[in-house]
């Protein structure tokens, strides 16, 4: 005879949470940047889920409704001293650089390298040739197919470093 009994969540430390969502998403070893640094935590109310998480009250990133990472400018630099997150970058043609970081979209033509695990709707961040980050955004093209398109967008810029400066 079994009795049905209901079952208790399992207790998870939410920086464990943090840290293997973020080396699934980004790739093995990118959540090293984060370690030793006192993680705060934004729950939601309704639901007692992680929202976002911040270092000393600097948004890293926030947590998507699909399970993905929306980064923050700061995010993306502390990600960036970890090699392996190279992979999730787009660097634009020269002539692009000015455009992209005031958080215009970036189109295919303008891409002169793209990270191989750029996918379709993947965290996106946007460097130069010198490895500074100019923006954030989803690629709505996948790495394969961004050089063989000459036109369209590549990827859809929600933050850009000159439109973030002007805000504070």
């Amino acid at each position: 005879m079994r009795i049905n009994t209901p079952l208790k969540p399992i207790p998870l430390n939410p920086q464990e949470k943090i840290y293997c969502h973020i080396d699934a998403i980004f790739g093995h070893g990118v959540c090293d940047s984060l370690v030793g640094s006192d993680l705060h935590f934004e729950y939601s109310k309704r639901t007692g889920r992680i929202k976002s998480f911040s270092i000393e009250n600097r948004l890293i990133a926030t947590l998507r409704a699909d399970g993905g990472l929306a980064l923050t400018i700061h995010g993306a630099k502390l990600f960036l001293t970890k090699k392996q997150f190279r992979d999730n970058c787009i660097i634009p043609t020269y002539e692009a650089v000015p455009f992209v970081s005031e958080g215009r979209s970036l189109f295919c033509k303008h891409v002169d390298w793209c990270g191989l695990n750029v996918k379709v709707g993947s965290e996106v961040t946007v460097i130069d040739m010198n490895d500074n980050v100019l923006a954030v955004g989803t690629a709505l093209i996948g790495h394969n197919l961004i050089k063989k398109y000459h036109s369209g967008v590549a990827v859809k810029v929600r933050e850009g470093i000159k439109r973030r400066m002007n805000k504070q």
